[in-house]
């Protein structure tokens, strides 16, 4: 018996020693701050006004980052909006930055660390991406790459969950959107399109017959009360009559910025649902139904 344990023990630790010989530990890039991530895009003149990316990592292996030969940064384009600005780079990424190890700085882990930043403009003319390329809601695209010194090399397509996660917090690949920012609203007729899934209007349930509506409120403190007629009467709020569907409008004028609100005073928001369009006929909201009381979210890019 004493033979076989011998026999047994003997053949584990083969088999544990396989296991670690076998074993590969990669390099992890985690993310200390995200500076910035944004850019101010301007719809009338198709220009990036402000903003662009910045990020500090820290890079972390088996020999404390020692193993590091190299922190390359590639820049892309994510075109989400190719029906209002379709670019020719497709997947097409640049290098636009690669640190060695001693361009770093030890952090108070004692691992080195690196900061990357890029302006808007900076990012574009290294693409070469022109005006009439980019538009809101499209995305630059900022992708680091370990590249070792055993000649392995890490990035985001190698990442797992785990390192994606709160911990590592290792995405290796960030993103800095093109954001359509508040301007004066166009002025003149805007127009209001209202549904109403069950077929009998929005109902109030207050005693004094207020809402539910839209509520229009202009910033020299005009407001507009709009909604759609019950069936059951019409309860003077300023409301369109169409118990199934309707069509209101109201004034904007020059130099004025709206901001709208959700003021539903009934509990049927699961049948309510409308869009508004500016007077250019371009759509800014698209309320589905089923949404809660409360602000509504303007689409500057459209507008």
């Amino acid at each position: 018996m004493v033979g076989i344990l011998f026999a047994a023990c003997e053949d584990s630790d083969k088999v544990i020693d396989q296991i670690v010989e076998a074993e590969t530990r990669g390099s992890i890039l985690r993310t200390i701050e995200i500076t910035e991530n944004t850019i101010d895009y301007d719809v009338p003149t198709s220009t990036l006004l402000s903003g662009g990316f910045g990020a500090t990592v820290e890079v972390q292996d088996q020999e404390n980052g020692e193993l590091l030969q190299s922190l390359d940064v590639y820049l892309g384009y994510s075109d989400n909006t190719s029906d209002k600005g379709s670019s020719t780079i497709g997947d097409t990424e640049i290098l636009v930055q690669s640190y060695s190890l001693s361009d770093g700085t030890i952090g108070p882990t004692g691992l080195p660390r690196f900061t990357y930043t890029a302006t808007a403009d900076e990012m574009q003319s290294a693409l070469g991406l022109t005006g009439e390329e980019i538009f809101g809601g499209d995305a630059f695209t900022i992708r680091f790459e370990i590249v070792r010194t055993d000649g392995a090399v890490y990035s985001a397509a190698d990442n797992s969950g785990t390192l994606t996660g709160s911990y590592f917090n290792s995405p290796f690949e960030y993103t800095s959107v093109l954001v359509c920012g508040p301007k004066p609203t166009q002025a003149g007729e805007w127009t209001v399109e209202m549904q109403d899934a069950f077929g009998d209007g929005w109902q109030p349930t207050n005693a004094d017959g207020g809402g539910p509506g839209i509520i229009i409120t202009l910033s020299d403190g005009t407001v507009y009360e709009i909604g759609l007629c019950s069936d059951y009467d019409d309860f003077g709020f300023g409301c369109t009559p169409g118990a199934s569907e309707g069509t209101a409008t109201f004034d904007v004028p020059p130099g004025q910025t709206a901001a709208a609100t959700i003021d539903f005073q009934g509990d049927f928001w699961d049948e309510m649902s409308f869009q508004i369009y500016t007077p250019a006929g371009n759509l800014v909201a698209d309320v589905p139904a089923g949404t809660d009381a409360g602000l509504i979210e303007i689409d500057y890019c459209a507008d």
